[in-house]
């Protein structure tokens, strides 16, 4: 029921005419036109029947929501419908709308990072998913809160992240921490010491991406888990699961197999800027109900913002 980004580019000067409502909007255009075509015809007028319900049964489960929460939705309208004795199509809308702020509301949960210091976020996720891009967004996002940030390169075996995430933190003004090679728990263990050494305030630590099917690759990154931990007792503060909406249902499958292997703490869903369909928030809501840190609908650095279910219901419906 959602749309998404195409893959990273370079990221541009933030537009500074457009608040983040109009690029939510904007993004979300895709998704918006295509969801509105259908529920338009359904909810155009006419009695409220079996018939409409099994429409929108049809139009949620072909918009990548999934069958559970597709039944828990339909469950919530059924009785917005009696409790308000609805009897026209057109007052569905209003009561569909509703109901699935209802269902993500309790997934709108901001990272506070302040519990400790440093706090470590332990940034997984498969390749493509857009980690690299968020780890950069995300450590402008913090010194723009006036946070020390350190990023470890973690991901030893690709060549390519180390140096995108050199190029951002030359951006950021922020230092990375790499080797060429070498055991990705022993750069991030490097990290965490030189950030207590330092007093700063957030280590930002990049990962392997992994196909969570990869058993001996996920163990490998409950290793960087467990060495994170000796390095500082009670780290990673957040382990931040970054994922590409535009996977669809597969975006499912990930958060499950992430979470079992490393109990997922948040996630921060990509690409959400109308290239594909991406209700997959619906069912993650559903299936496996974990906090939305963070959304990004578009290519420049700010774009990475914080998830508000209302203010994201209400852009898609507009």
């Amino acid at each position: 029921m959602l749309n998404l980004f195409k893959k990273d580019k370079e990221q541009t000067p933030p537009t500074a005419n457009k608040s983040w409502t109009e690029r939510l909007k904007q993004g979300l255009t895709r998704t918006r036109s295509q969801l509105g075509n259908q529920l338009g015809a359904l909810f155009s007028g006419g009695k409220i029947n079996e018939d409409v319900y099994e429409e929108l049964e049809t139009i949620l489960l072909t918009s990548d929501i999934g069958v559970s929460a597709t039944q828990a939705l339909l469950e919530d309208v059924r009785k917005e419908v009696n409790r308000q004795a609805l009897s026209d199509t057109t007052q569905l809308r209003a009561a569909l709308q509703e109901s699935l702020i209802r269902l993500l509301e309790p997934l709108a949960q901001p990272l506070n990072t302040t519990t400790h210091q440093p706090f470590v976020i332990m940034l997984v996720g498969v390749n493509g998913a857009g980690k690299t891009t968020t780890i950069g967004k995300l450590a402008h996002s913090l010194q723009r809160q006036g946070k020390s940030v350190l990023i470890a390169a973690g991901d030893t075996f690709r060549a390519a992240a180390r140096e995108q995430l050199q190029a951002w933190g030359d951006r950021n003004d922020v230092h990375v921490i790499s080797q060429d090679g070498g055991d990705p728990a022993a750069v991030i263990f490097d990290a965490v010491n030189s950030a207590k050494a330092k007093g700063i305030d957030v280590v930002l630590a990049d990962t392997a991406g992994r196909l969570p099917t990869q058993l001996n690759l996920m163990e490998e990154i409950r290793k960087v888990h467990r060495v994170i931990g000796k390095a500082l007792p009670g780290a990673p503060h957040e382990v931040l699961l970054v994922l590409d909406s535009n996977t669809g249902q597969n975006a499912v499958a990930q958060v499950k197999a992430f979470d079992d292997a490393l109990t997922v703490t948040g996630l921060a869903l990509t690409k959400l800027d109308g290239t594909a369909k991406g209700g997959v928030i619906a069912a993650i809501a559903k299936e496996r109900p974990i906090p939305i840190r963070f959304i990004g609908v578009g290519e420049q650095i700010d774009d990475l913002q914080i998830f508000n279910a209302r203010e994201f219901v209400e852009a898609l419906f507009e």
